[in-house]
Parts: structure tokens; C-alpha cells; sequence
């Protein structure tokens, strides 16, 4: 019978011929399970696409009521309302009557102040499809997306500028939300947030915020979406849109300037490029803050941030997540000081650098 050690390293060497020959067998679950998780994920994003959610905001329904109210057939749709209920996205009771479960109610029907379902159907109409090309994408290393880039290619188009303004809010509430509680904005007057959108992210930090003031810069294609989404929030007199492209353009200062899931868009040499123009446009004491999915320093652990990098492949021409020791290492090189991490979400984080 052969004895031998456990390595020093951690790793269990066999002990016996039986074990050598015949090694234990691990279940395929862990695999099985990550090859069927599109089906839960589509269960979702087709029940945002069909606002089972809002559908069942004002009242309880059975299965033919609130079949009939989103307009299926009746083939499956016992089998798709209870699979939501099995996934935790509803509730059945014993009368079978179903109702959102509380993280749907509060995110998921339409026209709340927390909905995210234009991110959702995002990822639907964009991001599950796409996805579908990622072979391709690794095996030419070109963008599955257009030939000129995620955002241009959209605001192309004016027909899909606002509707993709308001998947981008749904994105930034959760990390606005926890910005606005973790930055010490008391010590700050100003805010600019480059590629801002619809504004979402500056409404949520001025309404928690009163003393703060200031604004967004973004394509001029996106000023119509801006201000009326800041008039409706009442915040026209402290949030004003600048317009233009922060590829040729100087960035509008302030004393704090956000670059909220920016960086990752573009190759390395315009990542440095737009570190200096954020360094160049803040006053002395002013703050940078960037934030993304950032991949762990030993890219060992973070999936999320990895696949969001995966994500720039299939989508932007030269775009790629990084690490916070990346961007430590371009910002100091941009001539930032003091930089810390922090995080702000269960997926993002905020790099913070001082000028």
C-alpha cells in the first residue's frame, strides 16, 4: 500500500492505490447549473419585456387574469408565472392568486421612482442577444456591435437616444444612491459628471445634497433628454447640461468630476487621455471619482468584472475592464494623489484621486 504526504502547498496527494486508480468523482452540477442559467435569466428579462410586474402593482391576480392582462397564450403560462414564483421574482398564495415579491415591487413596475426595468430590457434587447456572438468575438477580437462604437453607433440613431438614456438611469440608481451616502460631499460645492446621460446619477446626489449645484457633459444629441428629466426632478436651476465630446473637447470643471462606468468604453491610450483632460479641467483640491466593475488585483475572483471586460470586447472597438492597481497606476501617471478604493455596490466600486 503506497503512503504519501499531503503537499505542503495545500494540495491533497492520494494515499492508497485505490484512491490513485480510481480518484474521487465530483458532480457535474456546478457546470450544469452555469449552462442552464440563461433560462432563469430569460425568465426574467421576457417577464420585464411582457410587465408581469406592473401588471400585478395595483392588485393580486390568478393565472388567467394576469394571463389575459399581458396578452399570452395560455399554453405555458401557468408554468412561466410559477417559475417566477420558484425564482422569488412572485408570490403565490393559497388561493392562487400571485403578487410581486418586495425587490420586484420595488424595481420592477414601471413609472416607480426605483424602476431599473429599462435596464433590464436592456440587456434583453442588447446585451442576451449579443452575447449569443461571443465566440466570434474571441476568435476575430473585433466588436460584434458596429464598426465605430457602443455609443455612437446609438446616438446615431434619435429614435433610441432617450429610451437607451433611461436603461443607462436604471443602471446608476443603485450606485448614485450609495455615492450620494459614501463621498463626503460636504466638503465640495460643485459636481460634473462626464458622459451623463439622462442625469441620473447627479438628480440623485442634488436631491440628497442640497448645497450641491453644477452638472453633466455629454453628446449635445443627448441635451433634450437631460433637461427635461432634470426640470421633472426640479432641478433646473442647480443642473445644467454641457454638451459636447470629451474626446476633442475640454471637460467643463468642478470641483468634483465623475467618470461613472466611462473608462472601460475605450482603449488604453484614450483611458490616459481622459484622466488628463479630467486632471487638467478639476481645481487644485478638487476629487476624480471613477467607478466600474473593477476586476481584483490578482484576477482570480471577480467574474463579474471580468465578463464585464468581456462585455467591451463585444460591444466597443478597444474597450476593457481593469483593476483598481490599474487605475491607481494611470492616475498617479495623470498626476492624481491620494488615491482610494471603495465600494459602493455589490458589483461596482469608486476609485477616488485628489488633484
Amino acid at each position: 500500500m503506497v503512503k504519501w504526504a499531503d503537499a505542503t502547498d495545500g494540495v491533497r496527494l492520494p494515499k492508497t492505490d485505490e484512491e490513485m486508480w480510481n480518484p474521487p468523482q465530483t458532480a457535474p452540477d456546478r457546470i450544469l447549473r452555469m449552462c442552464n442559467a440563461f433560462k432563469e435569466a430569460k425568465a426574467l428579462l421576457s417577464a420585464v419585456e411582457l410587465d408581469v410586474f406592473t401588471a400585478l402593482a395595483e392588485a393580486p391576480l390568478d393565472a388567467g387574469a394576469l394571463r389575459a392582462k399581458i396578452k399570452i397564450h395560455k399554453r405555458g403560462a401557468r408554468d412561466f408565472f410559477d417559475a417566477l414564483v420558484a425564482l422569488g421574482l412572485l408570490n403565490r398564495d393559497r388561493h392562487g392568486l400571485y403578487s410581486n415579491a418586495a425587490d420586484s415591487e420595488r424595481y420592477l413596475v414601471r413609472g416607480g421612482a426605483t424602476y431599473i426595468g429599462g435596464l433590464v430590457n436592456h440587456f434583453n434587447t442588447l446585451g442576451y442577444p449579443q452575447w449569443a456572438l461571443l465566440t466570434r468575438a474571441l476568435q476575430t477580437g473585433e466588436a460584434q456591435f458596429g464598426t465605430d462604437g457602443l455609443y455612437r453607433d446609438i446616438y446615431g440613431d434619435p429614435a433610441a437616444v432617450e429610451s437607451f438614456a433611461q436603461r443607462m438611469s436604471g443602471g446608476t440608481l443603485p450606485v448614485a444612491t450609495a455615492l450620494a451616502a459614501k463621498f463626503p460631499w460636504a466638503q465640495f460645492k460643485t459636481l460634473m459628471d462626464i458622459g451623463c446621460s439622462q442625469g441620473c446619477l447627479l438628480v440623485t446626489i442634488a436631491h440628497s445634497h442640497p448645497h450641491i449645484a453644477g452638472g453633466g457633459f455629454d453628446l449635445p444629441l443627448l441635451e433634450p433628454v437631460f433637461s427635461r428629466f432634470v426640470r421633472e426632478s426640479g432641478l433646473s436651476d442647480r443642473l445644467v447640461f454641457h454638451g459636447g465630446d470629451f474626446l476633442v473637447d475640454r471637460l467643463p470643471s468642478a470641483d468634483v468630476l465623475v467618470m461613472g462606468r466611462v473608462l472601460h468604453n475605450w482603449d488604453l491610450s484614450t483611458k490616459h487621455i481622459l484622466l488628463k483632460k479630467a486632471f487638467a479641467a478639476l481645481p487644485s483640491g478638487g476629487a476624480l471619482i471613477v467607478y466600474e466593475r473593477l476586476i481584483d488585483d490578482e484576477r482570480r475572483t471577480n467574474a463579474v468584472g471580468l465578463l464585464a471586460s468581456l462585455n467591451m470586447l463585444l460591444l466597443t472597438a478597444g474597450g476593457f475592464d481593469y483593476s483598481a492597481a490599474d487605475c491607481f497606476a494611470w492616475m498617479r501617471e495623470a498626476g492624481f494623489r491620494d488615491i482610494r478604493t471603495e465600494p459602493l455596490t455589490v458589483d461596482q466600486s469608486m476609485i477616488v484621486g485628489m488633484k
